[in-house]
């Protein structure tokens, strides 16, 4: 039988005698044994024992646990040395970067004359201007005694200070150093934000939906209606909705940045040419605005926002004026599919080389769609939906290495002006009209490893889904 009061003995002579039966016995009573009282004693004793097993468990439920672990006499006793190791981890579980910073000067204060010298290796880890959402709180660290006698460690909060004033501004020249990055935590990093609307209300709004827990959760809303403007991400973390607002042809751009503890829409710079019904696609950190209008006035301009200047400026146009199109981003080309434009639906395509500043046309889709959900993966181009007299449940995928296109499996129910997103080899299509003005608020997953469509269903009474992106994990956001 395996104690607590033989397990010590136990393990380094099985490790001794080579029983690896009675090893990994031993490891397996220890994992169950971990909390937060004792997991950085247990941890300690398999890294003597060279028992990386143990090792990777107890690093895992202290990066889980790590506010109740910095509250427990073990960690008050560690070296220096395992306090960086432990605040240098990237996927710690803490809701504010503040947390480590407390533990580091309860830490230090613990044996302050002995301990105190070793502040600036430790700050060095915090992760300060990840703070800067929260004034209140980075005032509080700025006038810490600790931090105001220490050269270097002001030198970290005037780096937090002029990471926020700069943030405020420059969205996108913001220094990447490793103290500048939010933390995250938890096994799948990417969950998409849906777009919605609903029935009561004329304003869009927002929620995280994390495919692997099937979490929703509320998301910054933003103040106009925004259900005909275009969506895009730039380095998972920089949301845009661009033109569309309240019902009209709009230069408005709105954008979100995920990664702030307290997020919101703010305004970008607007638009050259005023659209609604356009598609927005991005490539090399450049937002893209292609077409867009209405049956009486569609276009065939493009613009694109250089996030290096931050401005807009005019490309070469389409080759066809289309409005209600799809947009897909493939082998660093930009696709314009489908759409209508001249009174007349379209089963056109045309790409976009941006070292040629060029378009030109690929084979046609086997039907005309506008209205349609467009989706990369693995290498593929899914065209879903979209309306051609009646509403369209067909899905078609263009395979670039032969400029052919083929069907592949229907969808559950049609969908007309879905969102679609890929995200862990799967294509989320979320929302859409349905049937006539109804819209859905159900969600169908593809793979493409079986050709089969799933269904979920929200069940929310007046919501409607009609958008989304993928982003990575936001800070606080369905942990």
């Amino acid at each position: 039988m395996v104690t607590k009061e033989n397990v010590q003995g136990l393990l380094p002579a099985a490790n001794l005698l080579q029983l690896d039966f009675v090893n990994g016995v031993c490891i397996e009573f220890l994992q169950k044994q971990l909390n937060a009282s004792n997991c950085l004693g247990i941890r300690a004793f398999a890294r003597l024992h060279n028992c990386t097993e143990l090792v990777s468990s107890s690093e895992t439920f202290i990066k889980k646990q790590f506010l109740e672990v910095v509250n427990s006499d073990e960690f008050l006793s560690l070296s220096s040395d395992d306090v960086v190791k432990i605040i240098s981890f990237n996927d710690l579980a803490v809701p504010y970067e503040e947390k480590v910073f407390e533990s580091v000067i309860k830490w230090i204060k613990k044996d302050l004359d002995q301990r105190k010298d070793y502040l600036t290796e430790l700050m060095e880890h915090v992760r300060l201007p990840t703070i800067t959402s929260r004034p209140d709180t980075l005032l509080s660290i700025v006038n810490e005694p600790l931090l105001k006698d220490n050269l270097k460690c002001n030198g970290y909060v005037s780096e937090a200070l002029h990471f926020n004033l700069r943030k405020s501004v420059q969205y996108f020249t913001i220094p990447q150093t490793i103290r500048c990055k939010p933390r995250q935590f938890g096994d799948s990093h990417k969950v998409i934000l849906m777009f919605n609307r609903s029935d009561t209300s004329p304003k869009c709004y927002t929620e995280w939906y994390d495919p692997v827990t099937k979490l929703r959760e509320k998301a910054p809303g933003i103040n106009d209606c925004r259900w005909e403007a275009g969506l895009g991400v730039i380095r998972d973390q920089f949301v845009f909705a661009v033109g569309g607002v309240n019902n009209t042809r709009s230069q408005s751009v709105s954008m979100l940045d995920v990664s702030s503890q307290s997020p919101s829409w703010v305004p970008m710079a607007d638009m050259v040419v005023k659209r609604r019904w356009l598609g927005v696609g991005v490539l090399d950190d450049c937002i893209y605005a292609v077409g867009g209008g209405d049956p009486d006035n569609s276009l065939n301009s493009v613009e694109v926002f250089d996030v290096s200047i931050q401005k807009w400026r005019l490309l070469a146009s389409m080759s066809t004026e289309r409005w209600d199109l799809g947009i897909g981003v493939l082998n660093n080309r930009l696709y314009a599919v489908g759409g209508a434009g001249n009174g007349k639906i379209l089963k056109s395509v045309e790409y976009y080389d941006p070292t040629l500043d060029s378009w030109t046309p690929v084979a046609e889709m086997s039907e005309c769609r506008k209205g349609v959900g467009v989706g990369v993966l693995d290498g593929l181009m899914y065209v879903i939906g979209g309306y051609n007299r009646k509403h369209l449940k067909s899905v078609e995928v263009y395979r670039p290495s032969d400029g052919v296109w083929s069907s592949v499996a229907d969808m559950e129910i049609c969908r007309f002006r879905p969102g679609v997103v890929a995200l862990d080899g799967l294509l989320y299509v979320m929302g859409g009209r349905s049937d006539g003005f109804i819209y859905s608020d159900t969600v169908e997953i593809y793979n493409p490893k079986t050709n089969t469509w799933t269904m979920e269903r929200f069940s929310r009474s007046g919501v409607h889904i009609y958008g989304g992106v993928v982003v990575d994990r936001p800070p606080n956001c369905i942990n």
